[in-house]
């Protein structure tokens, strides 16, 4: 175990995924329809060019652009009308010279033709000929059979969470399956005697179980499938039995509780007897969430999440998200989304500590202001309110009324 000091989170996060292999987990494949946010395994490449054909992007008539040069208001050209192009259909007639065939948005060329005039800058004269009352040049109004993309051009690099319109590419190009990282499983682990169900009713000094639900949600948003694994009582042998159990049928482990220095702390000797290397780090600079513990056990990540329901929030952001997704092989990280804002009152920091405040939201005048919910991190509502979070670096003690700031919108 290393040394006790505490680690600023870019140190921490930064060792244990030293220790965690990028894309350790296999892969599988899915249906299409089943896709959606899930992380290419390998690169996906175009198996065809897509659309395929001459595409229209206009309403209009398709023709030999040469027909229409020198056309204008006062000196029309006149094209007479071979026939009319039903969408989805091969045109089963060529275009020759001065000739030209109806065609709406999206469909196929005929062979000969090498534009398409508006319709706009049409008048018809009859069934069997127009005039062209604007010139056009060779393939005005029309999308090239690989525009889109290419045969054998890659499509979907491999380590992207795939989107909704990653999804319509692909069925675009009839793939019907996709190669996906494995879905890591997250044990989640409760400790603490004063814990009961939320089902049922909360005695004086029980709390209701908040963190198990809290952790699956952030565990399903980071692409996981949660597998809560109970409350346990402080007792070291049923603790270490069910975080070796969580151990061996998941691929992280989070313990929330006894991460503290009190004698009733049991999870870094636990973690530690997992395997090797064992605690990475115990304890980090930052509030809420300074007594989180941090390991890697025979290449598996095993965290000691505090207790208090807000520590646990700003401690998977910080620590087990991106441990996640270098399981993952994601190759894009989340992006967060800012707003900037004013620090509606003074907020004290200690230097050499990182702090999360939590703020809601309030405009005045025309100005963004950054409220800060002062409450403890034991307070989960604080969460519920907020609607983001300012980030006090180590290097300042404290931020000053009306001082611009980042706000990091909470999803």
């Amino acid at each position: 175990m290393l040394d006790k000091k505490y680690l600023l989170p870019k140190d921490a996060v930064k060792l244990i995924l030293e220790n965690v292999k990028f894309r350790s987990l296999s892969s599988e494949r899915v249906s299409l329809e089943e896709a959606y946010d899930r992380v290419t395994y390998d690169d996906i490449v175009a198996p065809e060019d897509l659309p395929g054909f001459l595409r229209s992007t206009v309403d209009g008539f398709a023709l030999k652009a040469s027909d229409t040069f020198g056309a204008r208001e006062s000196s029309p050209a006149y094209i007479n009308v071979k026939g009319d192009i039903p969408m989805g259909i091969i045109p089963g007639f060529t275009i020759s010279q001065g000739e030209c065939a109806s065609i709406a948005t999206g469909g196929m060329l005929p062979e000969g033709a090498d534009a398409v005039v508006m319709i706009e800058h049409v008048n018809i004269i009859s069934q069997d000929l127009i005039e062209v009352l604007k010139s056009v040049s060779p393939w005005e109004n029309v999308i090239f059979k690989d525009e889109d993309i290419k045969k054998g051009e890659i499509v979907i690099k491999a380590g992207k969470r795939l989107k909704p319109q990653d999804i319509g590419a692909l069925a675009g190009l009839g793939i019907t399956t996709v190669q996906v990282t494995r879905k890591p499983i997250v044990s989640i682990i409760l400790t603490g005697d004063e814990i009961v169900p939320h089902t049922e009713k909360a005695l004086p000094g029980q709390v209701r179980d908040v963190n198990s639900f809290t952790l699956s949600g952030l565990s399903i948003k980071a692409g996981a499938v949660p597998l809560k694994m109970g409350i346990l009582r402080d007792v070291y042998e049923e603790i270490k039995v069910a975080v070796e159990k969580a151990f061996e049928n998941s691929d992280v482990v989070l313990i929330t509780g006894g991460t503290s220095a009190g004698l009733k702390d049991m999870t870094a000797k636990v973690i530690d007897e997992l395997g090797s290397p064992g605690v990475l780090f115990h304890g980090a600079s930052i509030k809420p969430g300074k007594p989180i513990i941090g390991g890697v056990c025979r290449g598996k990540p095993v965290f000691g999440l505090p207790g208090h329901p807000v520590a646990v929030y700003i401690c998977f952001e910080l620590f087990v998200r991106p441990v996640i997704e270098q399981m993952l092989g994601l190759k894009e990280r989340k992006v967060k989304r800012f707003l900037k804002a004013k620090m509606a009152r003074n907020l004290h920091s200690q230097a050499g500590r990182e702090d999360f405040i939590r703020v809601f939201l309030e405009e005045k005048d025309g100005q963004l202001w950054a409220v800060p919910l002062l409450s403890k991190s034991g307070l989960i509502m604080s969460l519920v309110k907020a609607d983001g979070i300012v980030y006090i670096p180590s290097d300042l003690i404290g931020l000053q009324e009306g001082e611009e700031v980042l706000v990091e919108i909470i999803d």
